[in-house]
């Protein structure tokens, strides 16, 4: 197997310290991947400025690299682009439904959202689309709290941004 190929599905194996049903690859924070001789740079980019994931990131990554046979790993942070749930896979996407958080409904460029509407997010738990928004910020500043208005259960939402 190639070597990128190869460090691409090591980290795929790297969870998100916030989320660990999602791997940092999942989660679209891994942009590059570049060989110089033996050593490895991995690209990544905060999913918010201030995100405090990111060092865990960066230690989790190179720790797993170098537990697998790759000893000399540089970690380059890059704000430009910056990150977008639009990067989350549609795998992604469906592991956090299952683990109970509602995923991202619609595309940065989306109507709705350009406009700042709230939009219709279904319940992760009986899937519901009667639901309610509680509070801008859930567990993390990346999701909002919702209610189901049917379960009347609780759930977080990974906003759109």
């Amino acid at each position: 197997m190639d070597t990128i190929k190869k460090i691409w599905k090591l980290l795929e194996q790297v969870p998100d310290p916030e989320i660990p049903v999602l791997s940092v690859v999942d989660l679209g924070v891994v942009r590059k991947v570049n060989l110089n001789n033996d050593e490895i740079e991995i690209t990544i980019t905060p999913t918010y400025s201030g995100c405090p994931a990111m060092n865990q990131f960066e230690d989790d990554i190179k720790s797993y690299l170098q537990k697998n046979g790759f000893q000399k790993v540089i970690i380059k942070t890059i704000y430009s682009p910056a990150w977008t749930s639009d990067w989350l896979t549609e795998k992604a996407k469906e592991k956090l439904e299952q683990y109970g958080i509602a995923p991202p409904v619609e595309k940065t460029t989306d109507k709705h959202f350009i406009l700042g509407k709230q939009p219709t997010v279904r319940c992760p738990q009986c899937k519901s689309t009667n639901t309610k928004m509680i509070s801008q910020f859930g567990s993390t500043a990346c999701k909002a709290l919702y209610q189901c208005n049917d379960c009347k259960e609780p759930f977080d939402y990974f906003k759109c941004l």
